[in-house]
């Protein structure tokens, strides 16, 4: 056993015992960071607007404080881009990430000195209870790669600013800088084909033992080795690799031809992180859910989905959900987020612990008919049918199709397979029983006469990789959506469709 794997057990041994015993105390830990968020941020333009020396606990707080998504806080940040102090948290932000918008565009999400180790301990608390769970840890000797973006830096109002992954790979800690990949220089390279082909070419005679980043450019990058040499699976090109770290997007999508690529086992570690804080991972190897970060400097809310868009939706603390109930996760941070929507969607599986699955986001689903298709159901029930018919699905994205020449609407499904089926029309057939067995308006809808039966347009090879090529987002964080109220991205998709 090397120096590094020995150093990490008793390591390993003592955050996973931490982790274990913040479980216990989940809603204490978050009444107490409410209260210290509350105080610290006082003396701030936005704590004195929202009278933060008035709030008192939990229900003050909702009063005071109403949901915002990022386009509220665009005049706070742009005074903060002004060189305003103690705007929404004391002091100024250390870094912004900048991350897509959508009808604001890009996005400047504030980190604080007091945020940045939480986003660095939970990828870190990630591992060790993973080691800790399994006993392994000679991953830690090999090399370990992050398909993450460019660490380079911009300024926006003299504030460090770049990609989250770009940031993070700064506090990478100096006993791993040997085992990191690939070099700075072919980080830095902002084109994702240049930049991956240099990847390729760093890492693919190297002993990789930890491959981590977003499931489809993980994807890409496994085919760019194996085209490389001569078809060679990953595990015949990498032996010792052990873990495969993952988050940005529902893995199971992409689960089948990711493990068909790699040819042989490895462990899989999920994680939920975002520019806005590190959320939740999954603590346990092989165990469904992400435990929820509640003791990392923030503050969760949750909103029943079907309330999102409501003036005055029910909200709710950790202590309040419940099992099964599909939420909008609601973040206050030690970075200057004040209820802040972030736009993904939670259902607990369990509550002691707090453990949870990422559905969906709030603005991807489909209900121009009433339906309101969330990302969860979609996926479910594509994969089931994959798995019956024996197909592997690269990518898919779905919108709903309202003006027809004749007969009923219907959803139009946009899907890249590996290898189709043999029969197009009996497996497109069960993804939509699958979908009315998931959701009970589409399957209302359907019996009702009002919907006809989905159909599946089948995209040419590589259909999404040059669609996101076309619009300046391939690799890094990017992701395709999986759902869409509009015909904007199926419009665009056309000249892909087979």
């Amino acid at each position: 056993m090397k120096i590094k794997s020995f150093l990490a057990r008793p390591y390993a041994s003592i955050v996973h015992s931490r982790v274990r015993k913040s479980m216990l105390t989940a809603v204490a830990d978050q009444e107490r960071i409410l209260q210290y968020l509350l105080k610290t941020a006082a003396g701030t333009v936005f704590g004195k607007e929202h009278n933060f020396e008035q709030v008192k606990n939990y229900v003050d707080f909702k009063s005071a404080v109403p949901i915002r998504d990022y386009e509220a806080f665009i005049p706070y940040i742009d005074q903060i881009k002004s060189g305003g102090l103690n705007i929404l948290w004391k002091g100024k932000p250390i870094y912004f990430a900048k991350t897509s918008g959508t009808t604001s565009g890009a996005k400047y999400i504030p980190i604080s000195k007091e945020s940045i180790h939480f986003h660095i301990n939970g990828a870190r608390n990630a591992l060790l209870c993973y080691m800790a769970e399994t006993g392994n840890t000679s991953f830690a000797d090999g090399k370990m790669i992050f398909l993450s973006g460019s660490p380079e830096m911009e300024r926006v109002g003299g504030i460090p600013t770049g990609r989250l992954s770009g940031i993070v790979n700064h506090f990478v800690p100096r006993y791993l800088r040997s085992n990191q990949m690939p070099t700075f220089e072919t980080n830095c390279i902002e084109d994702w084909e240049t930049k991956l082909d240099k990847i390729v070419n760093e890492t693919m005679t190297e002993n990789m033992t930890l491959i981590s980043g977003i499931p489809p450019w993980m994807q890409m990058y496994f085919d760019w080795l194996s085209e490389r040499n001569e078809g060679k699976k990953i595990k015949e090109l990498f032996p010792q690799l052990q873990v495969i770290v993952h988050g940005g997007v529902n893995f199971e999508p992409y689960k089948a031809r990711l493990l068909d690529s790699l040819g042989g086992h490895v462990d899989m570690i999920e994680t939920f992180p975002a520019s806005e804080g590190f959320f939740a991972f999954q603590d346990v190897p092989g165990k469904e859910g992400l435990l929820l970060n509640t003791d990392a400097g923030m503050f969760f809310e949750f909103i029943p989905a079907n309330e999102i868009g409501n003036e005055n939706p029910t909200r709710l603390s950790l202590g309040e959900v419940k099992v099964g109930e599909n939420y909008a996760l609601i973040v206050t941070s030690n970075a200057g987020l004040w209820a802040y929507n972030i736009g993904d969607t939670v259902r607990f599986i369990s509550t002691d612990p707090y453990r949870l699955v990422v559905t969906g986001r709030v603005k991807h689903f489909i209900s121009a008919f009433g339906e309101h298709v969330i990302g969860e159901e979609v996926e479910h029930a594509i994969m089931q049918a994959a798995n019956q018919f024996s197909v592997h699905i690269t990518e898919f994205t779905i919108a709903p199709m309202i003006q027809v020449a004749e007969g009923k609407p219907y959803h139009e499904w946009f899907v890249e397979f590996e290898q189709a089926p043999a029969d197009l029309e009996s497996f497109a057939m069960a993804v939509n029983d699958n979908l009315r067995q998931k959701n009970i308006y589409y399957d209302d809808l359907i019996n009702g006469n009002i919907l006809q039966t989905l159909k599946i347009r089948p995209m040419k090879k590589n259909a999404f990789i040059d669609y996101m090529r076309s619009i300046g987002k391939l690799g890094g964080q990017n992701k395709v959506p999986r759902l869409g109220n509009d015909r904007k991205l199926a419009d665009a998709l056309q000249e892909w469709v087979m």
